[in-house]
């Protein structure tokens, strides 16, 4: 099967930002004739709340996306997490480190920003032995060397593997993993997401081909972002379908608003997603973040 996906985490409701990202991924599958699926990136359960996954498929099917099937949803596949993660032993090494040691440690001078500096990665056995008296390891990926991915909007895209986490300290799938196996499992082979991810591309690119799955073909699209130049965010406003609403603003207007910002349609013109579907060319589509303005709240 080929299909694109959406995959939204349940921790709150879908802004303009995420829609308009939902909108995209279901342009670019029907546009291709794919399957569109959802996904529920649920592992996170400190932050995921009751009933917002729900919430979302209602703002989603507001706008008219449909999609194939019933979500997946990752906290029900741990399971099938830890057989590939047993599989990939021989590429993983155990961490011990804090997110403040490695904030500490990632602003050295000279050290790649944002990138795990690898202070596990060459520890003896004795030392590991050590560590684990005092603190549960988390397991990351033997990064290193560059991958390269096909992007529909930015051509090739090659990056650092990074020492990616796999398993948190806590025994949990991190979302590195997560979303390689579920894109492999349900044969996501176009991934549509924010550009904001561009850097974790080569890391899940390694995985994919560790795991001997087929490496999607990606699409990062620019992000929505508030008059500062901010990804837009519930301070800016009412940036959600439920709080729109309560200014008058409904679902249709919604989706002129973000035809208007993807070219597709004129300001205020009457649009539904075939008719979107029918003009959609992703070579036409803007490359500049959306600076979202003039929101009521």
């Amino acid at each position: 099967m080929s299909a694109g996906r959406y995959a939204p985490s349940p921790t709150g409701e879908l802004h303009l930002g995420n829609l308009r990202t939902a909108v995209l991924a279901w342009l670019f599958a029907r546009s291709s004739g794919r399957k569109f699926l959802l996904r529920f990136e649920d592992l996170d359960s400190g932050r995921v709340r009751p009933g917002y996954a729900e919430q979302q498929q209602r703002d989603l099917a507001a706008l008219g996306i449909t999609f194939d099937g019933p979500p997946l949803v990752q906290s029900r596949r741990r399971q099938r997490y830890d057989e590939v993660l047993a599989e990939l032993r021989a590429h993983t090494f155990e961490c011990f480190c804090t997110r403040r040691e490695i904030a500490e440690a990632a602003s050295a001078p000279h050290h790649p920003p944002g990138r795990y500096p690898g202070t596990c990665r060459h520890l003896t056995e004795a030392e590991r032995a050590e560590r684990r008296r005092t603190r549960p390891p988390a397991l990351r990926l033997r990064g290193g060397g560059t991958e390269t991915a096909e992007d529909l909007l930015h051509g090739e895209l090659t990056g650092p593997v990074d020492d990616v986490v796999l398993r948190r300290n806590d025994g949990g799938a991190a979302y590195n993993l997560a979303v390689v196996v579920d894109d492999a499992d349900s044969g996501v082979d176009q991934v549509v997401r924010g550009d904001d991810l561009v850097e974790a591309t080569p890391a899940q690119v390694r995985l994919a081909r560790l795991i001997g799955a087929p490496v999607p073909t990606y699409a990062h699209v620019p992000l929505a972002v508030n008059e500062a130049g901010r990804r837009l965010a519930k301070r800016d406003g009412a940036v959600t379908l439920g709080r729109l609403a309560g200014h008058g603003v409904d679902a249709a207007a919604v989706l002129r608003l973000i035809a208007a910002s993807l070219d597709l349609a004129d300001p205020g013109e009457p649009v539904d997603l075939p008719s979107l579907l029918r003009r959609f060319r992703p070579e036409r589509l803007p490359r500049a973040p959306w600076v979202v303005t003039g929101l009521p709240g």
